[in-house]
């Protein structure tokens, strides 16, 4: 029974913090420890990459007629086209990492608190200097795409944010913050289905250490506390100061720290 609600509070936690520049990865990490949770890395990973799926279809849900224009717009020769092939190859870096890295990178992923805080301090730097940027009304380029896929690879490290990284070097380039937050959300969706795919191919999810129901009651948490935020998040994004998200990071990570060394 505590199995269960764990995971159905770390699904509320992952569907709450994707769409936010904090770090859902790190939030995930952090909340098993509080939780008591001691999985092994690999489990714990596992458990990771379904929530993070979860998000990721209900991003697919909310932006549904973005995904659709990409997808025709692979086979036509418009701006939908160019915006296609972008999301493609900020793909390139994350997708490069993930595979010649897989085994180092679920190991970070054992309840490793003091790596977490010291990457959510990264996220909150990335914040403060990407908030003291110019607002622009530029889109992305074939060039920023690559530069904000190397960022995306990089928010692989559990506590620095996916969309804080990603979001960030999107406005340092120039970018409109609209057009950034939604070029973050839309660019990750892939990777977590071929990620998805990679382990079902794997026998990752057949392992006798998964248990289904916890899985199922995680996703379903994430799934549909993703539908309800990412709605309203990305206007949040817009409209808000990334400052302001850079003092939770910092406030975050500080509580973990000493929490680290108290019970060290």
């Amino acid at each position: 029974m505590w199995d269960a609600l764990q995971a159905i509070i770390l699904g509320v936690i992952q569907g709450v913090t994707e769409f936010l520049p904090v770090s859902s990865s790190g939030h995930l990490e952090l909340a098993k420890v509080i939780l008591g949770n001691d999985d092994i890395g690999e489990a714990s990973m596992l458990m990771t990459v379904v929530l993070h799926f979860a998000t990721a279809l209900s991003t697919l849900v909310v932006f549904r007629k973005d995904v659709m224009e990409i997808i025709t717009g692979l086979f036509s020769d418009n701006e939908s086209r160019h915006f296609a092939l972008k999301i493609i190859v900020s793909m390139i870096p994350a997708a490069f990492i993930g595979i010649l890295y897989e085994e180092q990178i679920n190991s970070l992923f054992s309840n490793n608190v003091l790596l977490v805080c010291c990457m959510l301090l990264v996220t909150a730097a990335l914040l403060f200097v990407a908030d003291r940027a110019k607002t622009t009304d530029k889109g992305v380029s074939y060039s920023n795409a690559i530069l904000i896929g190397i960022s995306q690879a990089i928010a692989i490290m559990p506590g620095i944010s996916r969309s804080g990284a990603t979001i960030s070097t999107s406005v340092l380039l120039g970018v409109d913050r609209e057009k950034a937050a939604r070029f973050s959300f839309l660019m990750v969706v892939p990777l977590i289905f071929g990620k998805i795919a990679k382990d079902l191919l794997d026998g990752d999810f057949t392992s006798t250490q998964v248990n289904f129901l916890d899985l199922g009651l995680g996703f379903a948490a994430a799934f549909f506390t993703g539908l309800l935020a990412c709605t309203w998040m990305i206007k949040l994004v817009k409209n808000s100061q990334l400052k302001h998200f850079a003092y939770y990071c910092v406030v975050v990570a500080i509580i973990g720290i000493v929490y680290v060394f108290a019970a060290g």
